[in-house]
């Protein structure tokens, strides 16, 4: 299979990240397993370029009406120019029942191994990891994901032997943002495969960058609802417990992504874009009638 897609993300433990959701649109539960490629492109190949390449993943599963694997791309806005593909399943054994399925049929896999090939020559380098879902770790996580447009990724790495005040600190953060933003939400992962031990991600989708703004206002009120006492204990469990922190942004690519019907009538302005590389249509039959001579 091509695309295993689950990103780090990285939220930190001062930081609370907002989301809106509309009462009449639809919200999408976090699947429970995310497998995550993250693809690093060689300079001047990405782009267009690689927008193409990936088209091809999308038309092989297009060509195939493949029903089960389905997966969205995003480029990278901050940090080392990158893609990342997120591919969701139910369990751990809904992913190899797909992959064998995928195995099983030969034209699928011949033009997917074809694109694979071609995308290869364009990547510096790539990895994937395997996570699953942590809502314990989660705030309002359900969200309207068709219509959101960006990912703020965060990665956390504990230090060993350091759980207890991972945990007690991320409570702290969880009752606090509750409290000062309604807004407020996010998924977390725990890596399972593919990171090191100790890995969390905590993905925040957002349907425009003005919620970027609001999330950066919150500051005050994020540390009045925990007062000055939670925020001097909150830095002490930090400092013991977090081994690293990196946040990025990200934006959905249509392009380089395969999603459900759903999604595409949703919000078919966005996720209807043609792939990248696609044959175009033919013409109509009046359309290759030559006009009369004036």
């Amino acid at each position: 299979m091509k695309k295993f897609g689950c990103s780090l993300l990285a939220m930190s433990f001062l930081s609370a990240f907002a989301g809106i959701a509309s009462a009449q649109e639809k919200s999408y539960q976090p699947p429970k397993v995310l497998l995550i490629m993250r693809e690093y492109t060689k300079p001047g190949k990405a782009g267009a370029v690689h927008d193409k390449a990936e088209g091809a993943f999308v038309q092989a599963f297009a060509r195939a009406k493949w029903p089960t694997t389905h997966y969205f791309g995003m480029t990278s806005l901050s940090g080392k120019s990158r893609a990342l593909f997120f591919t969701p399943y139910d369990s751990f054994e809904a992913w190899e029942k797909d992959a064998r399925a995928t195995e099983k049929n030969a034209a699928l896999s011949t033009a997917l191994d074809r694109a694979t090939a071609a995308d290869g020559e364009l990547l510096d380098s790539s990895d994937q990891g395997v996570f699953v879902y942590r809502e314990d770790y989660s705030l309002r996580a359900p969200v309207d994901i068709p219509h959101m447009r960006y990912i703020e990724i965060g990665v956390f790495r504990v230090k060993q032997g350091r759980d207890k005040e991972w945990e007690e600190g991320l409570k702290m953060v969880l009752a606090a943002s509750e409290k000062s933003d309604p807004q407020a939400h996010w998924a977390c992962y725990e890596n399972v495969y593919g990171a090191p031990a100790g890995t969390f991600l905590f993905i925040t989708p957002l349907k425009s960058s003005s919620e970027i703004d609001h999330s950066l206002q919150q500051g005050k009120a994020f540390a009045a609802a925990m007062g000055e006492d939670g925020m001097k204990k909150l830095g002490e469990l930090s400092a013991a417990a977090i081994e690293s922190s990196e946040t990025n942004l990200f934006a959905f690519n249509p392009r380089m992504s395969y999603v459900p019907d759903e999604w595409i009538k949703a919000d078919p302005d966005f996720w209807k874009t043609k792939p990248a590389g696609a044959p175009a249509a033919k013409p109509a039959a009046e359309d290759k009638k030559e006009k009369p001579a004036q």
